[in-house]
């Protein structure tokens, strides 16, 4: 369905013709001769095809002729609205040029005017889109269109606040049967157990599962839990790198080959009972689960996949052991979430008359949850018995289509302005969570957000969505990010329905199906050089987005955005962000009169053109992240229409002048103060409009307070985050106080900052209770305060932070406020963080007859670095969950008494704290207790609920516990103990991580065997270890660690050698690092497991120097090598032979004398994706040979040669590996 109804005359076209009269348009209209009376008959025209669009929008169902009629006229209207555009544009330049030229130019330009191109080139382009539209106005009489007037509905207004999410209602009944089945033990036996939710779209598959997933039982029957949306991209490598990163497990850009990906999910399932729910699958291939499915079935027995599927057929191809057909629900459920919905109080008793219709629109919903929430939504607080009517006679309930009734009804009543926002979804794919503000900035680009009397468009866009949130149609809570949303797929696919072709997505490796009707497309999951897709983009030459999605390896090179842009200068929405590679923006951008969303975040673009700054139609340009832009263009004021300028994280030095020209200017992420001739802080006094978060830097260029009061921070009122920074620790100067003085926000300012203030104290307005609204307060780098504000009496603070005060020697009273017995000080606060405060001595209480009345919600409290406070900390909430006590000698408290304290970390302190520890720690970190012999037994004993224990610095430390580990016990890291000794005879099953450096001296031979559940092992400076024991019973009956996958060897000298048959006791190893084991031959006889992923070699020279037996050619799963050593007898590298075929990465450094590498052999690597070479001096490129043509990124650090040959962009060297689309030369792109 092409729905036009909203889209004839959107906010951009009913403004221009209101402008239309005007007298900048009418002397423009002369001073160019332009025939104003063919704008006046294009208005006419589009208002006559308006009365007949209700009609359309009927027929378009049941009859082809009307939707395809729909489609032109859209397309039409689509070509009007470029044209009107551009005369708007026109005039709008006309008027800067007059106000920004100088008078010889002025003259130039009156001269030229007669000259000027541009009625030649719009008034032909005028002529042809009144040509069509007549043509498609006398085909509305043959096609059988009707003129109707849409009556005033009576429903409710468009809401702001969000619709309460609905109870769930008729589904306990399928939660408990499918609990049941996971539960079982008599399902699905030695195989996989996979249970399918089989049912039509709308049903309610997907909040079952979420219900039987949430439920407390899982918790304790299944080791891990996974849900993962499907959708109908069945990937096998995004959804195993998906179910790898909800395990917790990194899986960056290099980790994108699917073998050792599939290892890597094999070996973290191994011996796990898990429950994996796959949701939305449409996959009918066995071969695609298959693959998928292999490594699952490594989990321990009882493991679970739950699959929500709409099609049998799926749950056939997936082998389900168990089928459950979800119902449709009972016609009483489906009227208790049309009640919950449709009526205020869920409650239709005082309406009954409508409770009769209601029922009957319920029972034409057959059963769908989906279809009647959405409806009941639809109906919220509508008491007019017409509409209702209306709703339940509908003949849409009885037109045959894909798309559910109920959905169709509900965008039917949508209001006009809101259906041409939702249409615009569709450009999104399915499952993708976007965030609300990207959304609008999105909606404010297209012109679909009109510019309103007391709103501005931001606000507008927010309305809408608040609108269509509280329909239930749209929009849903992502459950992955709290402040993203996400589209139902059933709403997806209505959303690409009403757009049709004038919105593609192109995804993973889908062909463009682009034609000259597209206006918006999306680029999501496209890997590699994607400059043959784009061709397609050359028949779009009307095209008005380009949205690239996501974080995927896009080529877009420097000649596709020159041959590109010059084509779509009908562009709106240009976003080229997450392209490592895309370094320069061409000239032509200026050009591109239409565009108002320019986004190159998280590129390697150097410079912004100057042409940029004639774009007079830019709304949003985000450069944030881009490392190597230092500079924002002089005449950026020039951009009277911006609205947005992100630049967070980009190290622009200087902020250009004239910035405060930009009137419109609402999110600004930073201003730098210049010195002398740049601009001054009075620039922000003009940006009355500026919310969102600030940043003001270089503060101590401001010399006079009156300087600061000019920025008029106080009249922000939009302001949310406030950040003041001053960045010179020697510019102490009496004035700063005033001019922090001046620098007063606004009160409804919620986060606030302070860093580097120079001042002795600080001004009254910081911590005054007039700032209700400050939840967060970090102080930072005050040196020469010597008293801290009354920050207790803010009643909102939740976060507070003090950090280097090295003025402040206590913190008396005066720190609470002025609070009374009715008004406690510090009443929100939960996150307390004090540190670096040389010459704190002395903490007051809020007051003996109050003590304890303070931070009584306190929930994370760090003293760090505080040598000289002394005494009782004067903080004892009772809900404490996390204490953190560092370098802090002489400060004692009672955590006897902390019956909350589940986190504890004491480093370097006072060791009487050490002998009143809490029961109930689940993690505890200690360090710098020299005189600590052992652990305390009441930590270590059956009762403990220890998981985490952390030991440094323990001189005297020589045993852990009498009584062992405690069971609970997972994670133990121990550093400096080297008096420390390992018991033999204890059971150290529990443990799952183990961290050792420079500990336990006495140990010559780890007794591998006494940890049977490792996953992972680290071993740093372990000085007199050699060897790794094994008992001999064990290796006769072959019982391996099948956990074990991370294993580090690191300056341990003495080494003589890894575990002998390795590559049977540790089948689940992946990750192997050695470094600085100098006396480390050869790997075990029997070569290394099987399962390994990455190797790291270091400094280990005999081992290198036998490279020739290290087997690696016998590992299938291998896939990243770094090899770095200072072997001088290695001039050629690598040996043919030495490395596998599969490699995907591959570092070689520190190698002194190695002139050349053997590019026959490393062109076996078909795999290899990124090559580093690093400190290799003497090494040169061969210009005969070249580098495997599978290679997209190549590093070259501290290579003096190889820096030189590839200078030269014409050079043979260059030319060799031009086909490398990421080349960096010491951490540059080149």
């Amino acid at each position: 369905m092409a729905e036009v109804v909203g889209l004839l005359l959107p906010p951009f076209l009913q403004v221009f013709f209101e402008k239309f009269a005007s007298r900048e348009f009418v002397d423009f209209f002369k001073s160019r001769k332009l025939d104003g009376g063919l704008l006046k008959r294009l208005e006419i025209v589009l208002l006559s095809t308006n009365v007949v669009l209700e009609d359309a929008e009927e027929m378009q169902f049941t009859k082809p002729m009307v939707k395809k009629w729909l489609d032109e006229l859209k397309d039409a209207v689509y070509d009007a609205e470029d044209i009107l555009d551009e005369i708007q544009t026109e005039v709008l330049q006309c008027k800067l040029d007059a106000e920004f030229l100088t008078v010889a130019t002025k003259v130039r330009k009156t001269i030229s005017t007669s000259l000027n191109p541009f009625v030649k080139e719009i008034e032909p382009k005028i002529k042809d889109v009144l040509q069509t539209l007549d043509h498609l106005v006398n085909q509305k009489d043959v096609i059988g269109l009707k003129e109707s007037v849409r009556e005033k509905s009576s429903r409710r207004s468009s809401t702001t606040s969000l619709v309460k999410e609905s109870n769930i209602f008729g589904r306990t009944y399928d939660k408990e049967a499918i609990i049941n089945l996971l539960l079982s033990d008599k399902v699905g036996g030695n195989e996989l157990c996979v249970i399918a939710i089989v049912g039509m779209g709308g049903l309610g598959k997907t909040t079952v599962a979420q219900l039987v997933y949430n439920d407390n039982r899982m918790e304790g029957h299944f080791d891990l839990k996974v849900w993962v949306c499907v959708s109908d991209d069945f990937d096998v490598l995004k959804m195993t790198k998906i179910i790898l990163e909800k395990l917790g497990l990194s899986t960056n850009s290099e980790s994108k080959n699917l073998d050792w990906l599939q290892v890597t999910l094999q070996q973290n399932l191994t011996g796990k009972k898990f429950l994996l729910v796959l949701d939305d699958v449409w996959n009918k291939s066995y071969s695609e689960w298959e693959a998928l499915s292999n490594p699952f079935k490594s989990g321990a027995e009882g493991s679970r996949v739950i699959v929500t599927t709409r099609e049998k057929r799926v749950a056939s191809t997936m082998h389900s052991t168990t089928i459950y057909d979800l119902k449709k629900l009972q016609e009483d459920d489906c009227w208790s979430i049309f009640s919950k919905h449709a009526f205020h109080s869920g409650n239709s008793d005082a309406h009954p008359e409508l409770e009769v219709i209601g029922r009957q629109i319920v029972k034409r919903c057959e059963g769908l949850p989906l279809a009647v929430k959405t409806i009941g939504a639809l109906l919220w607080s509508e008491l007019d018995i017409r509409e209702w009517n209306k709703i339940m006679m509908s003949e849409i309930w009885d037109l045959q289509s894909d798309i559910i009734p109920a959905l169709r009804l509900s965008y039917k009543y949508l209001p006009l302005h809101l259906k041409r926002c939702f249409a615009y979804c569709s450009i999104f794919p399915k499952g993708y969570n976007f965030k609300k503000e990207e959304l609008i900035l999105l909606w404010m680009a297209e012109g679909f957000l009109p510019q309103g009397k007391d709103k501005t468009m931001e606000q507008i866009g927010d309305d809408y969505f608040a609108d269509l949130v509280s329909r239930s149609l749209m929009f849903q809570q992502s459950r992955e990010d709290s402040l993203r949303f996400v589209m139902h797929d059933l709403v997806n696919d209505l959303a690409r329905f009403v757009s049709g072709q004038f919105t593609f997505r192109l995804e993973g490796e889908n062909s463009p199906e682009i034609v000259n009707k597209t206006r918006h497309l999306s680029v999501a999951k496209t890997i590699v050089d994607t400059t043959k897709k784009y061709a397609a983009l050359y028949e779009a030459k009307g095209l008005r987005t380009f949205l690239k999605i996501d974080y995927y390896l896009i080529m877009i090179g420097k000649e596709l955005m020159h041959d590109l842009l010059p084509i779509l200068r009908c562009l709106r929405v240009l976003n080229l962000s997450l392209s490592p590679n895309f370094a320069e923006l061409p000239d032509s951008i200026g050009k591109m009169k239409h565009l108002r969303h320019l986004d190159v975040s998280l590129t390697a673009i150097t410079k912004l053109p100057d042409s940029i700054c004639k774009l007079c139609n830019l709304q949003t340009l985000k450069i944030s992240k881009c490392r190597s832009l230092t500079v924002l263009p002089r005449d950026i004021h020039k951009l009277i229409n911006l609205r947005h300028l992100d630049f967070s994280s980009t190290p622009i030095k200087e902020t250009p002048v004239q910035l405060g020209r930009l009137c419109h200017l609402q999110t600004l992420t930073e201003f730098i103060v210049s010195e002398q001739s740049g601009a001054g802080v009075g620039e922000l006094g003009k940006l009355a409009n500026l919310g969102g978060k600030l940043l003001i830097s270089n503060l101590q260029n401001v010399v006079s307070p009156v300087g600061a009061l000019v920025a008029r921070l106080n009249d922000k009122k939009y302001l949310e985050e406030l950040k003041l920074e001053w960045n010179d620790e020697n510019n102490i100067l009496e004035s700063q106080r005033d001019v922090l003085d001046n620098l007063k926000p606004h009160i409804n300012l919620k986060r606030l900052s302070i860093i580097g203030y120079g001042g002795k104290n600080f001004p009254d307005w910081v911590g005054h209770h007039s700032f209700s609204n400050i939840e967060s307060l970090n102080l930072f780098n005050c040196n020469y305060c010597s008293v801290l504000p009354p920050l207790g009496q803010l009643p909102s603070l939740q976060s507070l932070s003090i950090v280097q005060f090295d003025g402040i020697d206590e913190v008396g009273r005066e720190f609470y406020g002025n609070c009374s017995s009715s008004t406690k000080p510090f009443v929100a606060l939960k996150v307390l963080k004090v540190r670096n405060m040389s010459k704190l001595e002395k903490w007051f209480a809020f007051g003996a007859e109050n003590e304890g009345e303070a931070f009584t919600h306190l929930e994370e409290l760090e003293i760090s670095n505080c040598s000289k406070l002394s005494g009782e900390l004067p903080i004892h909430p009772s809900s404490l969950s996390r204490l953190m006590i560092e370098e802090c000698p002489l400060l004692v408290t009672s955590l006897s008494s902390a019956a909350t304290l589940r986190q504890l970390e004491l480093r370097n302190c006072n060791e009487a704290l050490f002998k009143q520890l809490p029961m109930g720690l689940q993690k505890l970190a200690i360090g710098g207790f020299y005189a600590l012999e052992s652990i305390p037994e009441r930590l270590m004993g059956f009762n403990s609920c220890l998981k985490e224990l952390e030991i440094s610095g323990g001189h005297s430390l020589m045993s852990l516990s009498s009584a062992g580990l405690p069971s609970t016990l997972k994670i133990l890291d121990i550093k400096d103990c080297r008096k420390l000794e390992l018991p033999m005879h204890r059971n150290y099953s529990s443990l799952e991580t183990l961290s050792l450096s420079g500990s336990f001296d006495s140990l010559q031979s780890f007794p591998l065997n006494l940890f049977p559940n490792l996953t992972s092992i680290k071993l740093n400076g372990c000085m007199n270890l050699e060897s790794f024991n094994v008992p001999q019973r064990l290796e006769l009956d072959f019982v391996s660690f099948p956990k074990l996958a991370h294993f580090s060897i690191v300056n341990c000298q003495s080494v003589k050698s890894l575990p002998d048959k390795m590559h049977i006791l540790l089948p689940s190893l992946q990750h192997l690092r050695l470094e600085n084991c100098p006396e480390v031959e050869s790997f075990p006889e029997g070569g290394l497991p099987s399962k390994l992923i990455s190797i790291h070699i270091t400094d280990c020279d005999k081992l290198i120097a036998n490279r020739k037996d290290w087997g690696f050619q016998n590992l299938p799963s291998i896939r990243h090598i770094n090899i770095k050593g200072n072997c001088e007898d290695v001039e050629f590298f690598p040996e043919v032979g030495l490395l596998p075929t599969n490699l995907v990465s591959l570092e070689i450094a520190k190698f002194p004398n190695m002139k050349s590498l053997d590019y026959k052999t490393l062109r076996h690597l078909t795999s290899l994706e990124l090559l580093s070479i690093f400190s290799c001096p003497k090494l040169k490129f061969m210009q005969e040979e070249g580098l495997p043509a599978s290679i997209s990124t190549l590093l070259i650090n501290k290579c003096a040669l190889l820096e030189e040959q590839l200078q030269s962009r014409k050079g043979k060297v260059r030319r060799k590996i031009a086909h490398i689309p990421c080349i960096y030369i010491n951490y540059e792109l080149i």
